[in-house]
């Protein structure tokens, strides 16, 4: 019960993702990105390991669609798996595994994947997605997560939402915005307020 998107910005390079749920430590074990080269994001019966094996492949120079081939081929559980890539030409892929409950799918674009699994309705994704599109300009941090509250006001997920998570890479090896909220009632309106303080200090770290 995860629904998350993510992106990559042509103009700054930056990678991104913003994800909620219901579960705690989403934040932890879902989202993979390596500066440069991609990301991946594993959810519904998550293993954090396809999302390590999925970096290391976008650091060969696999493409998203290859990436995503290969770790089909690794995994015997994939029909319980929920998995996306996007690499730094900006191709984007993403597979809902058949044993996910509905609704579970993804709307994929150039530099996007908005997906989510046993969501209330396909809108959750369908909001995320059109958001993206109508924020074009914003920085990447900024679009995501306005995009993650667009998929919770469009419905969330059933049973709804205790953590949420929003991490971005620019081109350094450490994270550009790494924020997480775990256990609260609100925790995409919680992580809003967290950014809006993070964000002006982002120049000074």
């Amino acid at each position: 019960m995860t629904f998350a998107i993510a992106g990559h910005c042509q103009s700054t390079g930056r990678f991104g993702v913003a994800i909620s749920t219901r579960p705690i430590g989403v934040g932890a074990r879902c989202a993979f990105i390596a500066p440069n080269f991609g990301v991946v994001v594993s959810m519904a019966y998550t293993d954090p390991r396809l999302g390590t094996l999925g970096i290391n492949l976008l650091r060969t120079g696999y493409s998203a669609p290859k990436v995503l081939s290969e770790i089909e081929k690794s995994d015997p559980n994939i029909e319980h798996r929920q998995i996306c890539v996007i690499d730094r030409d900006g191709n984007a892929v993403a597979r809902t595994g058949k044993k996910n409950k509905d609704w579970s799918g993804a709307f994929t674009a150039p530099g996007l994947v908005a997906m989510g699994n046993n969501l209330t309705s396909e809108k959750t994704a369908a909001a995320m997605a059109s958001r993206w599109k109508a924020l074009a300009d914003a920085p990447l941090d900024e679009r995501l997560l306005s995009c993650l509250e667009a998929g919770r006001d469009a419905g969330g997920q059933n049973g709804g939402q205790r953590s949420s998570g929003l991490l971005v890479y620019d081109r350094e090896i450490y994270p550009y915005v790494d924020l997480r909220v775990d256990l609260h009632d609100e925790p995409i309106g919680e992580l809003r307020r967290i950014h809006s303080e993070f964000a002006p200090l982002i120049p000074y770290y």
